[in-house]
């Protein structure tokens, strides 16, 4: 991990550098000097006062929605402020807990975990799905349980170019499953935790195709809950 410097930091660190730790889709992640929380950071070239808080507000009330679906033993606080960033654009900077005892889903070890502990992760993420297909049906959103990282910020560039389009399908049709997922974060007690809350703001169609890809894939996830943790015999490849 490295410092990164930025004077979108400010409201939170006095020298404005702060650790990288991680990276989605769109979003970097980084860490508070005192380890407590996490500042997540999606930069908008250009981005006014105005524009900023305008995001700011859509962003709390899509993590208040997915936040009252998943409920709170599966949620974490959400708190935004604005910032300006070292270009002079305006900001919306997301502060999280940081869950030092947490890794997730990608990283864990399943072979390792005891009968009881796999029944119980089984039952965690059927709630999770159950509750996101409830969501869909009732308002037509849902969080998104599985996401993406990268080691770097050029990293996460290099991914989001066009000619890697094959490679991210692949990664989210076949690859992503909900076992895999970088978003649900498994506790030191058993808590499945959900750490992303943004909304999909694409149009309406590109909306429609996701949401009925990941209703598919729910189905899939479904048997790879019941084969791999519900099993007593079965194991993650």
């Amino acid at each position: 991990m490295s410092g990164h410097h930025n004077a979108v930091f400010a409201p939170i660190d006095y020298d404005h550098i702060l650790e990288r730790v991680g990276g989605g889709n769109e979003t970097e992640v980084y860490r508070s000097d005192d380890g407590r929380y996490v500042a997540k950071l999606k930069t908008e070239r250009g981005s006014t006062p105005a524009n900023a808080l305008a995001r700011a507000r859509e962003m709390r009330v899509a993590a208040e929605i997915f936040a009252t679906c998943l409920g709170p033993e599966h949620s974490l606080p959400n708190y935004y402020l604005l910032a300006r960033d070292t270009q002079g654009d305006t900001q919306p900077l997301v502060i999280q807990p940081f869950l030092s005892d947490a890794q997730p889903l990608a990283s864990v070890d399943y072979r390792a975990l005891r009968s009881e502990e796999r029944q119980i992760l089984a039952r965690h993420l059927t709630q999770i799905i159950d509750r996101s297909v409830r969501l869909y049906r009732r308002i037509g959103v849902m969080p998104d349980l599985y996401g993406r990282t990268s080691q770097s910020t050029s990293e996460r560039h290099r991914l989001n170019r066009p000619h890697m389009l094959p490679w991210r399908l692949w990664s989210f049709l076949v690859r992503r499953t909900i076992l895999r997922s970088h978003n649900l974060l498994r506790t030191h007690d058993g808590r499945l935790i959900l750490v992303d809350y943004d909304a999909v703001r694409r149009g309406s169609l590109y909306r429609a195709v996701y949401f009925f890809v990941r209703l598919l894939l729910f189905t899939r996830d479904y048997a790879v809950i019941r084969l791999t943790l519900r099993s007593p015999t079965s194991r993650q490849r």
